[in-house]
C-alpha cells in the first residue's frame, strides 16, 4: 500500500492544510502524520521518510539531498506552497524523484490584506481600536484618503496582478516595476525602480526573493522614497534591510509600514519593528484564509492522485528527470 507522509505539525495541519484535505489524502494511501510541534531535524525527517512513497511537505520543512539519497522508495515530494527554496531539487533530479508545488491560491487573500493595511495606515484605525479597548477615548487624527494617491507595486506576479485593478477601482494611480515582464493592464504604468520609489505614496513590495533581490529595499531605496510615504511588505523578509527600514521610520521620512513578513523564524516580522507605533505587523497571515489554504492543500491531494495514476502533474519542477515513477507507467501531461 502507498505510504504518504504529511510533514505539517498538528497546528500547521489545522491552520494550513485542513481536515478535508487530510481526509482526502488518507483515501489515497496509508497516511503518516507528524504528532508533535517540535522542529524536525534531518535525522527525524529521514526516519519518517525512509518508508514512504510520497512526501507532502509544508513550506517550513527542508528536504535536503540526504532524503532523496537515502529514502529509496520515495517517488515524489509534493510541496503545499509555492516556495521550494529549501528543497534540494538537483538532488531530487539525480535520484529520479519528482518535486511538485501548489499554485498561488493565496492571491486574493493577500490582496485583501494589502488593501486593509493601506486603509489602516492611512486612517490610523488600529490606534483608535486599541485606545477604546483600553478604556480611553482617542483624540481624532486627520487621516488620508486613498483615492487620488499613487501605489507603486514592486514585482508584478500573481498578487500584483490581482491587487492592481482593485487599487485602480478605488481611484489610485498604479505604478509597477518588474524588469522581467512587460506590463499591459488597464491604466497601470510600468516605470523604473527610482521613479516608482519617488512617486509612490504606498510602496508595495511583491518581488520574488532570490540572490538578486536580497535587501532590495535598503538604505538607498528608502532614502529615495517620497517623504511621508508608507511601505508595505507581504512578500518575503529577505527583501528588506530591516535596520534601514527602522532608520527611515525613526527619521520620519516614512510615515509608517505594514509588515506580514520579516527575518525572524518562519518569516515573521522582527519584534523591534513590530513593537513600533508606526508599524502594523502580522505573523505571516496574509494568505491565512480557509479559501486560500484549501486551494493549495486540495491541489496537493490532486497531485498525489495524478502521481499514483502515473501522471507527472503540471506543478512538477523537474518532470524531465523523473525515473522512479517508471513502475507506475508514467504519463507526462
Amino acid at each position: 500500500m502507498t505510504r504518504i507522509l504529511l510533514t505539517h505539525t498538528p497546528s500547521a495541519r489545522k491552520n494550513w492544510y485542513g481536515e478535508k484535505a487530510t481526509q482526502s489524502l488518507a483515501e489515497l494511501g496509508e497516511l503518516a502524520l507528524r504528532e508533535h510541534e517540535s522542529a524536525w531535524g534531518c535525522d527525524e525527517l529521514l526516519r519518517a521518510a525512509e518508508s514512504c512513497d510520497i512526501i507532502v511537505s509544508d513550506r517550513a520543512t527542508p528536504i535536503p539531498a540526504s532524503v532523496f539519497e537515502r529514502a529509496e522508495k520515495l517517488l515524489a515530494v509534493v510541496r503545499c506552497a509555492m516556495d521550494v527554496r529549501n528543497i534540494d531539487i538537483d538532488a531530487a533530479s539525480r535520484n529520479g524523484v519528482v518535486v511538485t508545488r501548489a499554485g498561488p491560491g493565496f492571491s486574493l487573500s493577500v490582496s485583501e490584506w494589502i488593501i486593509g493595511q493601506m486603509v489602516n495606515l492611512a486612517r490610523h484605525i488600529p490606534d483608535y481600536i486599541l485606545a477604546y479597548r483600553e478604556g480611553r477615548v482617542p483624540e481624532p487624527i486627520m487621516g488620508r484618503q486613498l483615492s487620488g494617491k499613487t501605489a507603486g507595486i514592486i514585482g508584478f506576479g500573481h498578487i500584483g496582478r490581482t491587487v492592481a485593478p482593485v487599487l485602480e477601482s478605488m481611484g489610485l494611480k498604479v505604478l509597477v516595476n518588474d524588469p522581467h515582464i512587460s506590463v499591459e493592464m488597464g491604466l497601470v504604468e510600468q516605470v523604473d525602480f527610482d521613479d516608482l520609489l519617488q512617486q509612490s505614496d504606498f510602496v508595495i513590495c511583491l518581488a520574488v526573493s532570490n540572490e538578486e533581490t536580497a535587501d532590495l529595499m535598503n538604505a538607498s531605496a528608502f532614502e529615495r522614497m517620497k517623504n511621508g510615504a508608507y511601505f508595505i511588505n507581504p512578500s518575503r523578509g529577505e527583501l528588506v534591510d530591516e535596520k534601514a527600514l527602522e532608520h527611515a521610520l525613526l527619521s520620519g521620512s516614512l510615515a509608517g509600514a505594514a509588515l506580514d513578513v520579516g527575518k525572524e523564524h518562519d518569516n515573521y516580522p522582527s519584534p523591534t519593528l513590530a513593537q513600533r507605533s508606526d508599524v502594523i505587523a502580522t505573523p505571516h497571515i496574509g494568505g491565512m484564509s480557509p479559501e486560500a489554504v484549501s486551494y493549495q492543500a486540495l491541489q496537493t491531494v490532486e497531485q498525489v492522485r495524478q502521481i499514483l495514476d502515473g501522471v507527472v502533474p503540471d506543478g512538477a519542477l523537474n518532470a524531465d528527470a523523473v525515473t522512479r515513477m517508471g513502475s507506475l507507467s508514467v504519463k507526462k501531461r
